[in-house]
């Protein structure tokens, strides 16, 4: 999770106030993103955010680290990755979903976008071969 600091947008003298954007909508969005890609079986979560889904709660931002240097995003994408597709070729379009999406929807600038594969999800006939 991010740190807990607002996002304010730059806006010109004849804006009627200001613009400013959660972590956790960049986290949303961040993930939202992530998960559109074929190739991504899912994102990762952190201990923390396991233990507050079996207590009710949900965390839309899982496997997804923001990191706010300067007026540009640094973000830390965790996933697991569906077996038999590439993962560069899934990586490289994770990183160009997420650049796209924030951009669009928030006008924040991505310095990167980390990809970290923690792992590959077998179909099932993998994991339970027939005897």
């Amino acid at each position: 999770m991010s740190e807990n600091v607002e996002i304010q947008l730059q806006t010109s003298r004849q804006d009627n106030g200001r613009v400013v954007i959660s972590p956790e909508v960049i986290e949303v969005i961040t993930s939202l993103a992530a998960q559109e890609v074929e190739g991504v079986a899912h994102l990762r979560g952190s201990f923390a955010s396991g233990v507050a889904e079996r207590l009710g709660r949900r965390s839309s931002g899982k496997g997804i680290k923001v990191d706010m240097q300067e007026e540009e995003a640094v973000i830390d994408v965790y996933i697991t990755a569906a077996y038999g597709k590439s993962i560069p070729d899934t990586a490289r379009q994770i990183q160009k979903n997420i650049v796209e999406t924030l951009d669009t929807m928030t006008a924040i600038k991505t310095r990167e976008v980390n990809v970290h594969v923690t792992g590959v999800e077998l179909p099932e006939a993998l994991e339970n071969p027939k005897e």
